[in-house]
């Protein structure tokens, strides 16, 4: 069942400079140089000696103390970036304008606009720009899909997923900072939407109801999303306590249970309503190497987009968290209004 997922390390070479270096850079790192043929060439940040210690701790050979250097190094073939929400767009656009390929973490921008733009500008330089939604690329969830379009649970008409983690209030987190497009949703949340974007598409309704933070970022939002007449997405995330983080698709022939982390490597469970039931599980490390090779495949054929993360894909998931922060009343700094 898991046949239409390719081992990553048959994935064509690439040059990877990596654009930030926080923990899930690291995460990045360490899935790529264990599990693909891809090269670390190089890594960027704003402190010299942030820089240096990722470098050897990865094994990269050139540091860059800035960002411009980085995505200018003739060396590096595409960029991966890694820095906060807020940032995503102008780095995005920095790496685009050298002339290299990229993957940007999700959430992919802070807003529908800002990624409207960094794909126009990504068509018109005619490199390859996808949103970093390992997820979509891993090995159970190509089997959900093929249990799905087999008929094995019917027609869905709910799905349910919900991810939460804890943390305590901290008015210095990035997590809790509006200038750097805090908040659960961006951050946790991007992961249920985007999942139930996946197996369902984009909703015909949505609503949301939330709490904020001190500072004003949301820090619980649970969401419904509407699907015509007879199907929902019922939506949880949180920064407040860590959850089960698993997933529920049920349809009118049985469901299925996706274990934590759903949005994870993992199993899941089938169970029909004719009593039948079996379980899918497949052992495997980490999980963001199946996007890299993604970004190495697309970009050895030629391609700008990826048929499974496409640009239409981010945009929708963008467009339904748009509606659910104006709906709980959350903005970031430099965002309009209206």
């Amino acid at each position: 069942m898991a046949a239409r997922t390719e081992d990553p390390r048959s994935a064509p070479p690439i040059r990877w400079g990596i654009l930030g270096a926080g923990n899930i850079a690291s995460t990045f790192a360490n899935s790529v140089r264990e599990f693909t043929r891809a090269q670390l060439v190089a890594v960027g940040s704003r402190h010299r000696d942030r820089a240096e210690r990722f470098a050897t701790a990865h094994g990269i050979p050139t540091t860059h103390v800035g960002y411009r250097e980085l995505v200018e190094d003739t060396q590096v073939d595409a960029v991966y970036v890694a820095t906060p929400h807020s940032e995503h767009r102008e780095h995005a656009l920095l790496a685009i304008k050298a002339g290299k390929h990229v993957l940007v973490e999700k959430s992919f921008t802070r807003n529908a606009a800002e990624a409207e733009e960094v794909f126009a500008a990504a068509k018109d330089a005619g490199v390859f720009v996808m949103e970093a939604m390992w997820t979509r690329f891993l090995p159970h969830v190509s089997a959900l899909h093929q249990v799905i379009e087999a008929g094995e649970i019917g027609d869905i008409v709910n799905i349910r997923a919900d991810h939460g983690q804890f943390f305590p209030f901290d008015a210095s987190s990035r997590l809790y900072a509006p200038e750097l497009a805090g908040g659960a949703l961006l951050d946790l949340g991007v992961y249920p939407v985007s999942w139930a974007h996946d197996f369902l598409g984009v909703p015909t309704g949505v609503h949301a109801v939330g709490q904020l933070a001190p500072t004003g970022v949301d820090g619980q939002i649970s969401m419904v999303l509407e699907y015509g007449d007879q199907v929902q997405a019922t939506l949880h995330t949180t920064m407040w306590s860590k959850t089960p983080t698993t997933s529920s698709i049920s349809g009118t022939e049985g469901y299925i249970r996706v274990a934590g982390s759903f949005y994870g490597p993992t199993q899941f469970r089938v169970a029909r309503r004719d009593g039948r039931e079996w379980t899918f599980e497949q052992p495997y490390a980490r999980g963001l190497q199946y996007e890299a090779a993604e970004v190495a495949r697309r970009v050895a054929a030629g391609d700008t987009e990826s048929p499974r993360m496409s640009w239409q894909g981010t945009l929708d998931v963008m467009r339904t968290m748009d509606e659910v922060r104006r709906q709980i009343g959350v903005t970031y700094p430099g965002e309009p209004t209206a």
